[in-house]
């Protein structure tokens, strides 16, 4: 329970008045601003001012595209990217704001050179360069304000490279099993990347981490289902289905818990076998479709229900453990 709730209950319960109220929050440390308040809240006004400075520049080189010759576009481009580079590695205090910056500039500068010469690339090959050349900006930035954005087109590419190798269709079919099992693969290293095993060579904190779990169970529930609704069910579905217990099973132990990346393998799990469901009553249940739904809906529920159940299960007992962690270092 949070804690500040607990005494409110505590101070309702017995009747205490304003005073003893204050009193007792400032008995349990609630009563001032939290230590660290000031220094967070400006490092996220920053990390906010950067994100907006880097997304507004790439508008504002497509409203004066007429206006900027393409020399002035690129020296423009170039030199944000510099510059903002340069004042990542000699400024340690700006170096996340500075780093996003920079991220997002490199990724305007390669757009722009793709609409420019039209080389002929695909999408995939962009982002993919465009990751590559900006890793050792996100392993100096050390910084989830760099490695979550980074992760993003890392997955992009990668899904934009399944895309393309499956006839530059958003397709599942069984023929394309080796395809999507190479693109689940890339993810899988990614999320190994930015995992807590790597942390002390990465710098990747928590949300970097929780971005490349996201995006991994997106791309295999989305995957999965449709081999799922294949007319015949593609090896995708019973391939994403055992992936995503094997996850679940995972991040489920104490060595490498982690309830944000649990949470999104539990929900394409259910969606998963909600849909094997749907399927199997729609085609094998007869003609009562309103007693299908109503089934489909109960099992639903009770899935959501039992998967809440165990992660909060598991949550409890990782603060358990944290706790008798932290009285034995005290000891």
């Amino acid at each position: 329970m949070d804690q500040r709730l607990a005494l409110f209950q505590l101070a309702q319960a017995h009747g205490l008045d304003a005073g003893a109220r204050a009193r007792l929050m400032a008995l349990a440390g609630l009563a001032g601003e939290p230590p660290g308040a000031a220094a967070r809240l400006w490092r996220a006004v920053a990390l906010l001012a950067a994100a907006l400075v880097g997304l507004g520049l790439v508008m504002w080189v497509a409203a004066n595209w007429e206006d900027l010759g393409r020399a002035g576009r690129f020296w423009l481009l170039q030199g944000v990217v510099v510059a903002m580079g340069l004042g990542a590695c000699l400024r340690p205090m700006l170096r996340a704001p500075l780093g996003l910056i920079t991220l997002l500039a490199v990724g305007a500068l390669f757009a722009y050179f793709g609409q420019t010469y039209q080389t002929g690339a695909d999408a995939w090959q962009l982002f993919a360069l465009w990751a590559g050349l900006t890793l050792p900006l996100a392993l100096g930035a050390r910084h989830d304000a760099v490695w979550a954005p980074w992760a993003l087109v890392a997955a992009t590419g990668v899904s934009l490279w399944v895309q393309t190798h499956t006839g530059h269709q958003w397709r599942v079919q069984p023929d394309d099993l080796r395809v999507h099992a190479l693109g689940w693969g890339a993810l899988g290293l990614l999320c190994l990347l930015l995992s807590p095993a790597w942390a002390g060579w990465t710098g990747a904190g928590p949300w970097a981490r929780r971005t490349a779990l996201t995006l991994a169970a997106v791309a295999l529930t989305l995957t999965a289902i449709g081999g799922l609704f294949h007319k015949d069910i593609a090896p995708h579905y019973p391939l994403g289905l055992l992936l995503l217990a094997l996850a679940g099973v995972w991040l489920s132990r104490p060595a490498h818990f982690e309830v944000f990346g649990l949470s999104a393998a539990a929900m394409g799990l259910n969606a998963l076998v909600v849909g094997g469901l749907a399927r199997l009553l729609f085609e094998h249940g007869g003609r009562d479709p309103i007693g299908g739904l109503t089934l489909i809906g109960l099992v639903s529920a009770a899935l959501l229900a039992l998967s809440v159940r165990w992660i909060l299960r598991l949550v409890r007992e990782d603060a358990a453990r944290e706790g008798t962690q932290d009285g034995e270092d005290a000891a």
